[in-house]
């Protein structure tokens, strides 16, 4: 058969006549099995990847909707700058974002505000420091150094304001706290006492102390808030105390979250720790008053040993610069 086909085609294509028929022979089976090849039957595993993957592509998108319609992105002129103007680390974000509840600043782009202003300021009292050299180097002669700080101070003056602002709004909130906190704590024991359960004397006691200590009222209408929510109770009062960034709350959501552990009495529990803190406050103004004899001892000495000393000394140096002028003529 073989000698056949090499006879007949030999004749035709020459000596390379069934090589010339075996590759395109080889074509021919290549092309009727390249589709039955690629056409790959689809793992089970892909398909059910694929399709949990499109379940969560779905849940992200509608998440995402949700968001804009919360936080009302449209709106908000610095979304585009996120990237930019919020810290990408989880960690530092959390830090910032905890600093910020502390000082007051509970809206959701408060972090992107807060870098915002850094950035603005920075820039803004850089372009005056700037301008600023400019003008002195136009007039005088001024050396590098004193451009550079020209320059630069400001700069840093105004990168630092923010934080310096968001640092002192937090060391004065936490002193309303602490300075309202015992008076809070009567208020709820009388509640508690008078029948009223732990839920609603928070409320009846945010109500009562707004105008005296708004920033703790506003912690109480938190936690009545999520409470009310169906937030579990024991979260609710841990995240107050790291809102309040306080020792005292703390201890109270501590002595809270034991009592209901154990089942004891919350009317006994307030009434102990209301003492304390009673007791506590008493010892703080002690302290203050302390030392107020050292600072009153450090004012009277550069207020009024100066002026003693001009008074006694004064008339002295005076007579003698005038014997010692009479003497020399």
């Amino acid at each position: 058969m073989l000698d056949f086909f090499t006879a007949i085609f030999g004749e035709q294509l020459g000596p390379f006549g069934p090589l010339i028929l075996m590759g395109v022979l080889g074509v021919v089976l290549i092309l009727f099995a390249a589709p039955a090849l690629l056409k790959k039957r689809d793992d089970p595993l892909d398909r059910l990847r694929a399709q949990v993957r499109g379940e969560a592509k779905a849940n992200v998108s509608k998440e995402t909707k949700t968001a804009n319609l919360r936080q009302g992105n449209k709106t908000d002129k610095l979304e585009k700058y996120a990237g930019f103007l919020e810290p990408q680390d989880e960690e530092e974000y959390s830090a910032v974002h905890l600093k910020l509840i502390q000082a007051g600043y509970r809206s959701k782009n408060a972090v992107r505000m807060y870098h915002f202003a850094q950035f603005a300021l920075g820039l803004g009292l850089l372009a005056f420091g700037v301008l600023l050299a400019v003008l002195k180097s136009g007039n005088a002669d001024v050396t590098t150094q004193s451009m550079i700080l020209t320059v630069l101070l400001p700069a840093g003056i105004g990168y630092m304001a923010p934080k310096y602002w968001i640092t002192r709004r937090v060391e004065t909130r936490r002193e309303e706290i602490t300075n309202g906190f015992p008076d809070a704590l009567d208020l709820m024991l009388v509640c508690v006492e008078a029948g009223q359960s732990l839920d609603q004397s928070i409320i009846r006691v945010a109500r009562e102390i707004r105008s005296g200590f708004p920033a703790l009222a506003d912690e109480f209408d938190i936690v009545s808030f999520e409470v009310k929510a169906g937030k579990d109770k024991i979260n609710v009062l841990r995240d107050m105390a790291e809102r309040a960034g306080v020792p005292d709350v703390t201890s109270f959501v501590t002595v809270l979250i034991q009592s209901q552990a154990f089942g004891t009495s919350i009317a006994d529990a307030l009434r102990i720790y209301a003492s304390e803190m009673r007791d506590k406050r008493v010892m703080r103004a002690e302290e203050k008053a302390n030392t107020l004899p050292t600072k009153m001892t450090l004012a009277t000495m550069m207020l009024t040993v100066p002026p003693l000393l001009i008074i006694l000394i004064g008339p002295s140096i005076y007579d003698i610069s005038v014997l010692l002028s009479t003497s020399t003529f």
